[in-house]
């Protein structure tokens, strides 16, 4: 029994390394593509008012695909979008219903023990959005609500900062970011913790952005990247090159300028980011 056993176990085991790392072969047999992107998380992730997936993560990942394409030779490939969430969004990689997570993913030590990442597109840091007329600092939101996006590495961030802090508060998750600034343009919070690059475009796209006030302050720091099954090292190695490629032409400006305004200058953070990832063939 042992002795059938063991083969048994060894070849499940290589089939499913074979099965996690043939995403090329998969879509030379296929001839889709399957990027995931989240329906709300603008600019980096989101479903426009046509219906389409839009957002600067979901343009870095259409560049994968047309270098996915040309990689394996093909005329055409059909790019399929597929809508995923905070909560099923990594099971949607490891399942193999998406090639390629495109949102704002903060690449984390635990989540690497779920999906591999490319390198990094974005770096961002967790930072608060008041009400004009109410708390000035994060220390007077003592007792205040406070939204945040559940189910996110921002969500941990906000209650590990109030203990760091001492300071109690009640902590009101909210659906998506949508559904943060209307609590936030209605009263119903105080303050909308989320990472500031979303936060700057949620007040620019606010009915009323002179009632609301941007915090200075950054809480931590995220480091984005695309997120992609496990084992995978050719797949890995194309994404890395496409992304590389872009930093490297400077055509990421016209992709960041697409999502955050005509006038929008990447920060000095991020423009170290994308000299250190210059790499070279």
């Amino acid at each position: 029994m042992k002795r059938f056993f063991v083969p048994v176990l060894l070849a499940a085991m290589s089939l499913s390394s074979l099965a996690a790392a043939q995403t090329l072969e998969q879509v030379r047999e296929s001839g889709v593509f399957k990027i995931g992107y989240r329906e709300d998380a603008a600019p980096f992730s989101y479903e426009n008012t046509l219906g389409e997936a839009s957002g600067y993560a979901v343009d870095l990942c259409r560049q994968v695909a047309a270098d996915v394409k040309a990689e394996l030779g093909l005329d055409n490939i059909e790019v399929t979008y597929v809508p995923v969430t905070a909560e099923d969004r990594f099971a949607a990689v490891q399942e193999g219903r998406i090639d390629l997570l495109c949102g704002p993913t903060s690449v984390t030590l635990s989540r690497r023990e779920l999906v591999d990442f490319s390198i990094f597109t974005f770096a961002d840091g967790a930072s608060v959005l008041y009400q004009a007329g109410g708390p000035k600092t994060f220390e007077e939101l003592a007792g205040k609500k406070v939204g945040v996006r559940g189910g996110t590495t921002t969500e941990t961030a906000l209650m590990n900062t109030l203990k760091g802090l001492s300071l109690t508060a009640e902590v009101v998750p909210v659906a998506d970011h949508a559904d943060g600034l209307a609590k936030l343009e209605q009263g119903d919070i105080s303050a909308y913790f989320a990472d500031q690059a979303i936060l700057l475009y949620l007040a620019a796209g606010s009915a009323a952005p002179e009632k609301l006030r941007m915090s200075n302050r950054h809480f931590t720091n995220e480091p984005y990247a695309l997120a992609l099954r496990r084992g995978d090292s050719d797949f890995r190695l194309l994404v890395d090159r496409s992304l590389s490629r872009l930093y490297r032409s400077g055509r990421i400006v016209q992709i960041f300028r697409n999502a955050f305004g005509a006038k929008a200058t990447p920060s000095d953070p991020l423009k170290l980011l994308y000299a250190i990832h210059r790499l070279p063939e």
